[in-house]
This record gives C-alpha cells, structure tokens and sequence, in this order.
C-alpha cells in the first residue's frame, strides 16, 4: 500500500532569492524585460564600485545563466562581497552555495555562519535553512530544539517550508511534544500556499483519522492538490482512492491513469497496483486511462 507518511525533513536548501532594489533604474528595468545584457553592462561597473545591491543581482544572474554561462565561481564571488556588506539574502545564498558544494567545496560549518548571519537579521528562508542543519546535524550538532526555534521564527514569517517543517516537528515529537492538532496547522499553512509536501502530509492524515476524525474525502482533496503538482506519492495515493471508492466515487479509469503516472515516476507500489487493477479492466478503459495519463500535464502551484 502507499500512504507513506514524510516525516524526512526536507533539506531542500537551493534557493535563490528575488533581487531588491536599490535606484538603479536602467539595471533593473533592463533585468526585468529579459534584456540580461543591459542589465549586465549597467549593473557591474556598480558591482565593481562595491554597491551591495549590484554586486547580489550579479551574484543571481551568474548563478542563473541569465545573459551569459552559468558561472558558480562568479556567483560566490558577487554574492561574497555583498554577504560580507551585510546583505542577508546573499548570505543566505552564500550559505546555500556551500551546502551544495556550487563554485566551492561542500562545507556545512560555512554554511551554518552565512544561514546564522541571514537568519539573525530576520531573513526567514535563512531562518528556514539553519533549522534544517540543527535538525539533520549538518555543520553543528543535532539540536531539535534549536531547530523548532529557526522553523517557528520562520513559519511565522509566513515561510512555506518552515511551516511545514515545523508541522513534522510537532508530528513527530522532535523538539517539541507530539502534537498532531498543532502539526495539522502548521501544515495547513504550508498546504494553502501551495507545498506538495504538507498537501501529502495533510492527505494522509485526514486518511488515518490522526489529529482530526477520518475523512477520506479532505483526503482525497489534499492528495489531489499534491498529485497534480507531480508529487508520484501522491499521484499513487489518489489512484488508490479512486479504485477503492473512498472518499470519491470508484472509478477504475482514473485509478490506473493516477497509477500510471506514479509508476513513471518510479513508484513500484503504484505499478503493481495499476498492473492489477488492469485485470479487472476492459481494453477500451485502459486505452482511456493511457490516454488520459499520456495527455495529463503538471500543474503550476
């Protein structure tokens, strides 16, 4: 069966943050039509003075390969001399770069003091990404408690997958008491703004009844929210319900098209269950069901 709850915390640490602006009118409306080469001739003699602001969007459009290769060496080297003027989101960035070894050798510690410095300035992504080094242990010690802290002052700030982090803190029993009314609504939060992985965890717990009586359709509305984002756990999920008829009129058709999505994507579960539901299947409504998953494309969150 499917229904994996995510209790992993999601390291998803590679963000790259929108530029803010300082007055440098001819750059910045040049960036923002797509004229990158505009925007790279006006931008850098600024950069090469020492404007904080130049030298970030600099450090963006390299890591970007926006109007030129994709450069992670002169990405570190702007968002360096911007992060070392203070500029939270290029140290965020830095920290980020760091973390996943781009232009520069893996090294948590670093990360760790770029994320600190972004975060202590209230940067809530920064905030977001330091908890999740405490959690896993990445560059200081595993510290729930420290990581909640990080999660909340981010979660709080609105910041999706701290929400949801702290939603599996709470879940799970790390840093703070198990909780599952309160990880209902941090991941309610993080669900309503669109995270595949709170919509999964919401789904699943509306399907076993923790935190919140069972219902299978609230289930299947949050699996659906996820599957249609490409989630496969959750696209296998939802064909589960259709072919049992749980929350959801049964429907063999849809089962084996949601299946088959999952399946190609890897989801081995999903194929056995699509294989033999096939058994219980005419050949016009497999036809229909390929079809409908050959033609189904991924929405925007």
């Amino acid at each position: 069966m499917l229904l994996r709850f995510l209790i992993a915390l999601v390291l998803s640490l590679v963000y790259l943050a929108a530029p803010v602006w300082a007055d440098h009118s001819a750059g910045k409306d040049a960036y923002y039509r797509g004229d990158y080469a505009t925007a790279f001739r006006e931008l850098t003699p600024l950069a090469e003075s020492g404007d904080v602001f130049s030298e970030y969007i600099l450090g963006l459009m390299y890591v970007k390969g926006e109007g030129g290769p994709q450069d992670f060496k002169q990405a570190e080297y702007w968002f360096f001399l911007a992060a070392e003027q203070g500029h939270a989101q290029a140290q965020d960035n830095l920290g980020v770069m760091y973390a996943n070894g781009l232009g520069v050798p893996i090294d948590f510690k670093e990360a760790v003091r770029w994320y600190r410095l972004a975060a202590e300035q209230g940067a809530a992504r920064a905030q977001n990404n330091l908890g999740l080094m405490y959690a896993n242990g990445l560059g200081v010690p595993i510290d729930f408690k420290e990581a909640v802290r990080w999660y909340r002052l981010a979660a709080e700030k609105g910041e999706a997958k701290a929400q949801f982090n702290l939603g599996v803190m709470y879940a799970t029993g790390q840093g703070v008491p198990q909780d599952f009314n309160e990880a209902m609504q941090w991941y309610q939060l993080a669900a309503l703004q669109g995270d595949a992985h709170a919509q999964h965890n919401l789904g699943l717990m509306y399907a076993k009844g923790e935190g919140v009586p069972q219902d299978f359709k609230e289930a299947v509305r949050w699996y659906r929210l996820a599957a249609e984002q490409g989630e496969a756990r959750d696209q296998g999920n939802l064909g589960l319900m259709y072919a049992k008829g749980e929350g959801i009129s049964q429907d063999y058709v849809l089962a084996h098209m949601w299946f088959n999505l999952a399946a190609v994507q890897g989801e081995k579960i999903a194929a056995d269950l699509r294989d033999s539901l096939a058994k219980k299947m005419t050949p016009a409504q497999i036809a229909e069901a390929q079809k409908l998953a050959s033609e189904w494309k991924p929405r925007d969150k």
